[in-house]
């Protein structure tokens, strides 16, 4: 069973960075050519994309209101996904929860789509204020 557990969220002021990771596990979990991807849920909002990234090929797809302010990356030794923000502002606030793709990626292209991804963390809370 494939676990993600989130964590590194908390509360900072605007103009602050936040670091978050998502450490993936399980028994017989191949990260291999998975995607990996951040998404946000602001509170009364829907669900969005934040941000993927291509776990054994490396490149990454961003959110337009991220960009530039975003980063993803991944450690493959440890299994783990980082979400590096900078600049935050309070439209980031939210839920933001780590999530592996269905399917094997073996392109340049990377989903962005919830029901692409298959499995999803318990989430981590980042507040922004003014």
């Amino acid at each position: 069973q494939v676990q993600l557990v989130e964590s590194g969220g908390g509360l900072v002021q605007a103009g602050d960075s936040l670091r978050l990771s998502c450490a993936a596990s399980g028994p017989t979990f191949t990260l291999g050519y998975l995607a990996m991807a951040w998404f946000r849920q602001a509170p009364g909002k829907e669900r969005e994309f934040v941000t993927a990234i291509n776990w054994s090929r490396g490149n990454v797809d961003y959110g337009s209101s991220v960009q530039d302010r975003f980063t993803i990356s991944r450690d493959n030794t440890e299994n783990t996904v980082y979400l590096q923000m900078d600049n935050l502002g309070p439209e980031d606030t939210g839920v933001y929860y780590c999530a592996a793709s269905r399917a094997m990626y073996f392109g340049t292209s990377l989903p962005r789509a919830e029901r692409e991804f298959a499995h999803w963390g318990q989430g981590t809370q980042v507040t922004v204020s003014s």
